[in-house]
């Protein structure tokens, strides 16, 4: 039986609900003998999810905190989920999770993830409406993170699709948007990078599958890639959510 671990914690530091240490206590009650908190790095064209600058430091000193209050009961790790275009550093971090939340388009941080119709309006906007076009943006980005050797985990992989469940905006097995896919995933799995499987979209109801799907997932491990299970949380209740319905 696996340990049951979890390192995509969110927490008031950013942009979930509970504090580190509600966030202990429902990991302790569930079983899990590690947690590893990952709040948002800071990005400066937008502050309206991540960490501030100024509680930072504080985010550190209250998961140390958190570590000698609770060792022998549960390992707690201080991870940083750091955005591609996160200019802040990840020294002093136990971890770092690599996510690409934007795409950069001139002098414009197109976010993928804010919600369908602000997606699509981007597409239209920015792309013409071609979505294999910005898919591949995306996957662009995220391949980035091969030469990042500070970054051992890359966050949600095809997070592009959070709006897509049953294709409803374009089609995921056109060759285009699998050629963009594939590209990003063999250099991520040439430079052993690991990938999470991230249940955060199911819990919320907007899949049917984690992150990555099942195509891109079985390709991932056909090559010789790595995964961990993460629940992307932002509320106490998500942790370990759906994990025991994934292998790797």
């Amino acid at each position: 039986m696996k340990t049951l671990c979890d390192y995509h914690v969110h927490t008031t530091f950013s942009d979930g609900k509970n504090t580190p240490e509600e966030m202990v206590l429902s990991a302790i009650e569930k079983g899990l003998k590690e947690i590893g908190f990952s709040d948002h790095s800071y990005t400066f064209f937008d502050e309206s999810y991540c960490m501030q600058k100024d509680k930072i430091e504080e985010y550190k000193s209250e998961v140390a905190r958190l570590k000698e209050k609770y060792a022998g009961i549960i390992k707690i790790l201080c991870g940083v989920e750091q955005d591609f275009y996160s200019t802040e550093s990840v020294s002093g971090y136990d971890y770092a999770i690599g996510s690409v939340h934007y795409v950069k388009r001139g002098k414009n941080y197109l976010a993928v993830d804010e919600n369908a119709e602000d997606f699509i309006c981007k597409t239209k906007r920015y792309y013409g409406g071609d979505y294999y076009a910005f898919c591949k943006d995306y996957f662009d980005t995220v391949a980035k993170f091969a030469g990042r050797r500070e970054i051992k985990i890359i966050g949600h992989f095809d997070l592009i699709t959070k709006y897509n469940e049953g294709y409803a905006l374009f089609d995921e097995s056109d060759p285009r948007y699998i050629s963009a896919w594939q590209s990003a995933a063999d250099k991520l799995i040439a430079a052993e990078k690991t990938f999470e499987i991230n249940t955060h979209a199911v819990k919320k109801g907007l899949k049917t599958q984690p992150y990555p799907s099942d195509e891109i997932r079985a390709y991932i491990i056909a090559n010789g890639g790595k995964f961990i299970l993460s629940s992307d949380s932002h509320v106490k209740d998500a942790l370990c959510f759906g994990f025991d319905k994934y292998e790797f």
